[in-house]
């Protein structure tokens, strides 16, 4: 099969609790600002039910906030520095999953890529090893003036993932190109089908883009940390009994577990549809 005969296929992954444990900022940001992880999100949340704002960008200017006030301006730089100590989970490093997962695509007549849609901040997923294996990373970001963040310049959110498996739809690849996001274009002509799609996340977040999905024909997994709380696997429960998501599996990324088994099984599927659908 030549290359031009595979189905672009996307792979969509949350970041913070699919990809790596636990959230980005708590491995060094949020220590290096002397205050408990406890304490930040606390206060993320008094601030968003008290100024009836929006979580995301609330958390983000939280971080500038506490930055300055220790004296220590937010760089893109720094960011990265930070991100630099994700802690992925089994089968991420060296990008193990994803050129195998590659591999296994083409031989079903699928060229797969690999999308980040996430509420973490953008600069420091590109700090994180991994961040060369995505088409594209779309997640929370800032603006800088004169080198320094600023302002938060996007936030994303519970509902907008949702926006950005339509711009993956699409194919548009970036933020601001609202005309076409909102512009009709036929089923037949978009570049990644939703029924090409797998969305993998690990909670309430991304209830929303998980049900869209699976409402197109898409398909969605939930992958879960074993050593995550009780309160915190009933999350991935209700995701299950709700009906959000087709298939839930440990976060390991290695070559057969229960993860790798279940993609392969539904990139078999989508090659077949997509075949199906050429006859």
């Amino acid at each position: 099969m030549v290359v031009t005969d595979l189905k672009r296929t996307a792979l969509v992954y949350d970041f913070d609790g699919t990809l790596a444990r636990g959230n980005l900022q708590e491995h060094s940001f949020i220590p290096e600002l002397q205050i408990s992880h406890a304490d930040f999100w606390a206060e993320v949340k008094a601030r968003t039910k008290d100024k009836d704002a929006d979580e995301i960008l609330v958390y983000m200017h939280l971080m500038l906030e506490k930055a300055r006030e220790r004296g220590t301006p937010i760089t893109a730089e720094e960011l990265k520095r930070h991100g630099e100590q994700a802690q992925l989970f089994p089968g991420l490093s060296g990008n193990a999953w994803f050129k195998r997962i590659d591999r296994h695509a083409e031989t079903v007549g699928l060229a797969l890529e690999h999308y980040i849609v996430s509420s973490g901040v953008y600069e420091m997923i590109l700090g994180c090893p991994i961040h060369r294996a995505f088409r594209k990373i779309f997640a929370s970001k800032f603006i800088y003036e004169n080198g320094m963040a600023s302002w938060p310049g996007v936030g994303i959110n519970y509902t907008t993932k949702t926006q950005y498996l339509f711009r993956i739809n699409k194919g548009i690849d970036n933020h601001w190109d609202n005309d076409r996001i909102n512009s009709y274009v036929p089923q037949s002509e978009r570049p990644i089908p939703f029924n090409r799609m797998i969305f993998f996340g690990d909670g309430d977040t991304d209830i929303p883009a998980m049900k869209m999905l699976t409402y197109q024909g898409g398909h969605a997994v939930a992958v879960y940390d074993p050593s995550r709380s009780a309160s915190d696997l009933s999350k991935i429960h209700r995701l299950i009994s709700d009906g959000r998501v087709e298939f839930v599996a440990p976060a390991d990324y290695e070559e057969k577990s229960q993860l790798d088994i279940i993609v392969k099984g539904i990139l078999g599927r989508i090659a077949r549809v997509a075949n199906s659908e050429l006859n």
